[in-house]
């Protein structure tokens, strides 16, 4: 059985209490917690829940049961091989409710923030090395030319920031989608983060994919599990934003109601990549928002403030990928130009590949070529616009007129008459409006 790097990269469960590395009056407030919220009383249950080991579960339950704050039931369950239960004392609801007002976090324990940092360079973006053959794979879909896919390989490998650009429609957001399938392998995130005894929650199902992880064996003597389970095994994640991206997006986000906070976008997007897309487009002009991203882009760290003003350092090991449809030195000065490492232009296609892609869009609907249509879309409509070719026409000439023949009762079928019909949605004529 063939092992991915990021089995052997994996994070290794803690031993004991002291292989924690966080404040133990924190976590034995989470235990209490998670058992007075979930009604837990059952070791095992226990570990599932703060995703600890059994051993070190027991060792925290130990110690609150010395500090008489929990209490053994006295009986044996039968359904959980003769387990004994635990519960809450009087003096152990109290705290359990003190910690609730002061944080409602619970469950999964977090990692600190600086174990965390480690596992982050064991997995990091730039230790990726993308082939020809895999890029070439994810863009399949795409009909790109041979020396663009020789400009995006090394920018992608390098784990670098890059910046696309281009006249619109010509599959700047299909190629960062396809740059993000071509990176392919597994990272480990974690559930939540500790840092100055605060909590961040990190993982997020809507931006990470889970990997299904194959279960321990319930029955075996000694459980390990394969991996620190406070993590969960991701696919390399994807952040994709556009016009509504702000500069308040990039700061923690804090829950006044469940005192926690939220990891930035750019931190859930660690060890992946960060699209930022229609970059032109937002509130913020593109200057300000590139000089937001100068210190991580430069030193692989970005700076993050707590509620109290405190400001700290987390990990930035993220391929940020701008796409826009401005001229670069339009929207950005020099400095700002050179702190982004590849700048790769996005033209639309020749004509040949123009012809190759919307034999392969009709192909895919069904549509039948006409070669007395295409002769009149070459020669008669193009010149019209200086035969400028764009990426997206001809998906939306085909779908128009798979639109006109659905309507009209028509089977599928691609005509001069079709194309002039196609064509006229496609373009706004510059014409005086009466008011």
């Amino acid at each position: 059985m063939n092992m991915q790097a990021s089995d052997v990269l994996a994070p290794q469960s803690p031993r004991s209490l002291d292989d924690m590395q966080l404040p133990t009056v924190m976590m034995r407030d989470i235990v209490l917690k998670t058992m007075f919220r979930k009604n837990i009383d059952m070791v095992t249950s226990l570990s599932a829940a703060i995703c600890l080991p059994i051993p070190v579960t027991q060792e925290l339950v130990d110690m609150a049961r010395e500090q008489r704050l929990l209490e053994a039931t006295g009986t044996l369950n039968a359904n959980n091989g003769n387990e004994m239960g635990y519960q809450l004392t009087e003096q152990g609801k109290a705290r359990a409710l003190d910690a609730l007002a002061q944080s409602e976090y619970f469950g999964a324990m977090p990692v600190p923030l600086d174990v965390y940092a480690a596992q982050v360079k064991r997995q990091s973006v730039r230790n990726m090395q993308i082939t020809r053959a895999q890029l070439t794979g994810a863009m399949g879909h795409l009909v790109l030319p041979d020396a663009l896919l020789g400009q995006l390989g090394p920018a992608v490998s390098a784990g670098r920031s890059i910046l696309m650009y281009g006249p619109p429609g010509n599959g700047k957001s299909s190629i960062s989608n396809g740059i993000r399938d071509a990176l392919g392998d597994h990272v480990f995130v974690p559930r939540a983060i500790e840092y100055a005894g605060q909590v961040i929650t990190l993982y997020d199902p809507i931006v990470h994919a889970a990997v299904p992880v194959q279960p321990d064996d319930p029955t075996a003597l000694r459980r390990t599990a394969s991996f620190d389970l406070r993590y969960v095994k991701c696919e390399r994640p994807t952040v994709i934003t556009g016009g509504e991206l702000s500069l308040d997006m990039l700061d923690l986000v804090y829950n006044p109601t469940a005192r926690t906070y939220q990891a930035p976008l750019q931190l859930k997007s660690t060890g992946g990549i960060f699209i930022v897309d229609d970059l032109g487009r937002q509130a913020e002009p593109p200057q300000a928002l590139v000089n937001r991203w100068i210190v991580p882009l430069e030193e692989n760290k970005d700076i993050l403030a707590l509620q109290s003003g405190e400001k700290f350092e987390a990990p930035f090991d993220t391929l940020v990928i701008f796409s826009t449809n401005f001229h670069p030195n339009e929207i950005f000065d020099q400095a700002a130009l050179r702190r982004i490492f590849f700048k790769i232009k996005i033209d639309g296609p020749n004509q040949e590949n123009f012809l190759k892609i919307f034999a392969m869009v009709a192909k895919k609907r069904n549509m039948p070529l006409d070669e007395a249509t295409l002769v009149h879309l070459l020669k008669v409509k193009y010149p019209e616009i200086d035969n400028l070719y764009a990426n997206y026409q001809p998906i939306f000439l085909i779908d128009q007129m798979i639109a006109i023949c659905d309507f009209e009762g028509l089977p599928y079928q691609m005509t001069p008459d079709l194309i002039d019909r196609a064509w006229d949605n496609m373009f706004v004529q510059n014409e005086q409006i009466i008011r």
